[in-house]
């Protein structure tokens, strides 16, 4: 059953087009993400669907009856009420129809009731019809109910009573969502619904939705939340959507292999369109086959042209460079404990150590002092007790969340220039173009940018410094898909250290080796991504369980064995792609040569040139020394290729 359907539609601001002819389906129990860079309406194609703005062009058609749902990105409930109470509005209804089950009891129970009379038949009957109604709707479960989806949310029990109206904008933001959920619409429609939930709340409500019994429209920058809860794709871009059936990761197979399709089209079209048109120059003016270049001109007219495909050209380039190598030892932290003051300590005691070549990922609850921990190891914030100790040769780069280490009183220009004095102004210039400030945009002052426009400026910073150790405080914050992963290839890339903390787990399970967990009890490393963590934490949970039940737990060994395993395979992965890019790097020397001796030999084809014996001497001698560079690269590119076939067989 069709819920809703976008035909055609679109949004202009002036004369030009955010987008257009956008076509979008919601089926019954569907689960459909809308995703699409930064600036191209996703919001603002979610509140035409939602029926709260109007579309410039199209329609949006709705099947009958059908209960829609929205809310839009960072709202907040804003209520008079108490927690508890504002839940329960939602169940008003049902409490009338509880109220009408007590008043015919007492009718039924009176003592002048006429059991024999036909009115006390009917009220016998209006009250079975009512309390089955009332079991029909959960009339017996909607206050565990409420307990339930606000203890998802981080809301217990001693909470209730407190007012809506003190509560934080973030806590505000998940009361919101939780009374929406409790409403159970045919249609909920999610701006960003992952803001302002930590890891936990985020398992917690893609468990819940798995479940929902209506359909889900959503965009998100979550892309593990998106990968476990959709099965359906639309991309926005200003053209149109494009359906593709699973989930994120599928959308980005299935969009690459449709790339690749319409690349291949293109490029038989225009080798087509290159031989008729030089059939067409060459013959068009000879008497013998004028007739034959006329026809194929026409041909080449009546041609339906396919545009360039798109690929991706207007993303940031980002590239982390290591000047110096550290020693094998980066950072140890012994018996730590964080907080402000002795008498807050938020977690303790902690230990980490990091080695060379470690991607670790620190997560753990809002609030238990992830950031405070980074702070604490870079000098900024005093341990309460512990210590840390850096490495020896180690360069340390920090990437700052809340971006204190931008000057708002400067522009983008010289928020990197003043750093980097030296550089002429165009090399600044060129590397702020890579990541998307070009032109008058370098002018901006940092004051006005927005917070992913900060986020790129605060990397490329970070990208200049060539630290071997990078410490990230949430770095995929702010940024847009694309970007993120961009971010990621470069972390992959990059042949130095990385300590960072994130709630993003797709970002952390693409870069991570091991997992330290911080709680207030300290901290715990797992050697592995996001993904292990989950399993083995869930295997020390039913370790715990059968120990408290007075079972024998199973053996442990098998597990340190597959974590062995994990961090090998781990090891192997980083060394094969630094293999690639050493081979990839080759490559491309390789074709430079190859271009280079080409333009020699042209150059020794001319006239005027060979005919002059110091000229060609000149390039003859050129020629050979790129020749013998070449057979030198082509040795190593050789041994390079047959030890990565051999890391492969392994």
């Amino acid at each position: 059953m069709i819920l809703l359907q976008a035909q055609q539609v679109a949004r202009r601001f002036g004369g030009d087009y955010l987008f257009q002819n956008a076509q979008l389906e919601v089926q019954n129990n569907a689960r459909v993400a809308l995703v699409g860079p930064n600036g191209v309406g996703k919001s603002t194609f979610l509140k035409i669907i939602a029926g709260i703005d109007p579309p410039d062009e199209g329609q949006v058609i709705y099947g009958k009856g059908v209960r829609i749902a929205y809310m839009a990105q960072d709202s907040g409930l804003d209520s008079e009420r108490t927690i508890y109470d504002e839940m329960l509005t939602v169940f008003a209804p049902l409490q009338k129809l509880e109220q009408h089950i007590h008043d015919l009891e007492q009718q039924i129970s009176a003592p002048d009731a006429n059991q024999s009379s036909p009115a006390y038949q009917q009220l016998l009957s209006q009250y079975d019809q009512a309390q089955h109604d009332f079991s029909a709707r959960n009339g017996y479960g909607y206050e565990a109910e409420i307990r339930s989806v606000l203890h998802g949310f981080q809301f217990d029990e001693p909470t209730y009573q407190k007012p809506i109206h003190t509560l934080s904008g973030g806590e505000k933001s998940r009361l919101a969502l939780a009374k929406l959920l409790l409403e159970k619409n045919d249609v909920l429609i999610l701006d960003e619904p992952t803001n302002h939930l930590d890891i936990d709340t985020l398992t917690w409500l893609e468990n819940y939705l798995k479940g929902y019994q209506g359909a889900l429209l959503m965009v998100s920058h979550d892309r593990y939340f998106l990968d476990h809860v959709v099965n359906e794709t639309y991309e926005l871009s200003s053209r149109g959507t494009e359906h593709y059936n699973g989930n994120y990761t599928t959308f980005l197979k299935q969009k690459q292999a449709r790339l690749d399709q319409e690349w291949k089209a293109y490029e038989k079209q225009q080798a087509e369109i290159q031989k008729l048109q030089t059939f067409v120059d060459k013959n068009i003016v000879r008497a013998s086959t004028t007739k034959q270049a006329q026809s194929r001109r026409k041909q080449l007219e009546k041609m339906d042209k396919l545009e360039k495909p798109k690929s991706g050209t207007n993303e940031i380039r980002l590239q982390f460079k290591v000047d110096h190598p550290s020693g094998n030892d980066v950072l140890k932290v012994t018996n730590a404990a964080i907080g402000y003051s002795p008498d807050h300590i938020m977690a303790e005691p902690i230990n980490l150590d990091v080695q060379k070549g470690d991607v670790q990922a620190i997560i753990g609850p809002n609030g238990i002092g992830k950031s405070t921990l980074l702070k604490s190891i870079l000098g900024k914030i005093p341990f309460m007790k512990g210590s840390a100790k850096i490495g020896s040769g180690v360069q340390i780069g920090y990437y700052d969340q809340e971006q204190q280490q931008l000057h708002r009183n400067k522009d983008i220009l010289h928020e990197v220039w003043d750093e980097h004095p030296t550089m002429p102004e165009r090399d600044i210039r060129s590397i702020l173009g890579s990541f998307l400030f070009r032109g008058d945009d370098v002018l901006k002052p940092v004051a006005n940018l927005s917070g992913g426009e900060k986020a790129r400026l605060a990397l490329t910073k970070l990208a200049l410094d060539h630290d071997n150790f990078l410490v990230l405080d949430e770095p995929t914050n702010h940024l847009d898909i694309d970007s993120k992963e961009v971010l990621e290839q470069a972390l992959l890339d990059f042949d130095g250290t990385i300590l960072f903390v994130s709630h993003d787990r797709y970002f952390i399970n693409k870069i991570a080796t091991s997992i330290v967990v911080v709680s207030e009890h300290g901290s715990k490393r797992y050697l592995g991504d996001y993904d292990y963590y989950l399993d083995k934490h869930a295997e020390e949970q039913e370790f715990a369980a059968q120990k408290a039940a007075g079972q024998q737990p199973a053996s442990e060994a098998p597990q340190k064995s597959a974590q062995d395993n994990y961090q090998a395979s781990k090891t192997q992965q980083r060394e094969e792609r630094k293999l690639r890019r050493e081979i990839d790097k080759l490559e491309q020397q390789l074709t430079d040569l190859e271009q280079q001796s080409q333009q020699l030999q042209e150059q020794m084809a001319q006239p005027d040139v060979y005919s002059d014996v110091a000229k060609v001497k000149d390039l003859q001698d050129q020629l050979e020394a790129a020749n013998a560079e070449s057979e030198k690269i082509e040795t190593q590119w050789e041994e390079k290729s047959l030890a990565l076939e051999d890391m492969m067989a392994q």
